[in-house]
């Protein structure tokens, strides 16, 4: 039985999206923690939900230059919002990589966005948690992508910690 609960936390824990049904008005910044894999959007400072999260194939560090498979960590802004067929995933949101700080570091790539799963991808929901698997993007399901992509707006402040 003991085995059967940790599992069972184990999945939970994986698979879990945390809501706070607190809303506090719109949303004013986005936190992720690389380390948890999670993503926290906040209202007037408040943690409104928290997800989980899929990070680059090597998160560990940085984002140094482009195809190094790192998720960024720094101070950005959300500078962009797709859907269509202007993404190859469901949705996305820009994030402002490399930023001023990382050009004076000589980081180098682009295209970083939190961002759903694409059409080959999307059948696996929340099971895409499981590893990490981008670029150096931030994952979430598409219904994950549809909620987020709704409540956030372009030039909202999102900071990326290890």
């Amino acid at each position: 039985m003991k085995i059967l609960f940790i599992i069972g936390c184990a999945l939970i824990s994986v698979l879990g999206v945390v809501p706070n049904n607190t809303w506090a008005g719109e949303i004013d910044s986005l936190v992720c923690f690389k380390s948890q894999r999670t993503l926290i959007l906040f209202s007037n400072g408040v943690e409104f939900k928290k997800y989980k999260v899929s990070l680059g194939k090597h998160p560990k560090g940085p984002k140094e230059k482009e195809k190094d498979e790192k998720t960024p960590e720094g101070k950005y802004i959300i500078n962009d919002k797709a859907e269509g067929s202007n993404t190859k995933f469901h949705k996305n949101l820009g994030i402002n990589y490399p930023n001023a700080a990382d050009k004076a570091q000589n980081r180098t790539g682009g295209d970083i966005k939190v961002h759903g799963l694409g059409p080959k991808y999307a059948k696996w929901g929340k099971l895409h948690r499981l590893r990490d698997w981008t670029d150096g993007c931030i994952a979430v399901t598409n219904d994950e992508i549809e909620e987020i992509y709704s409540l956030v707006k372009i030039n909202t402040p999102i900071h990326i910690y290890p």
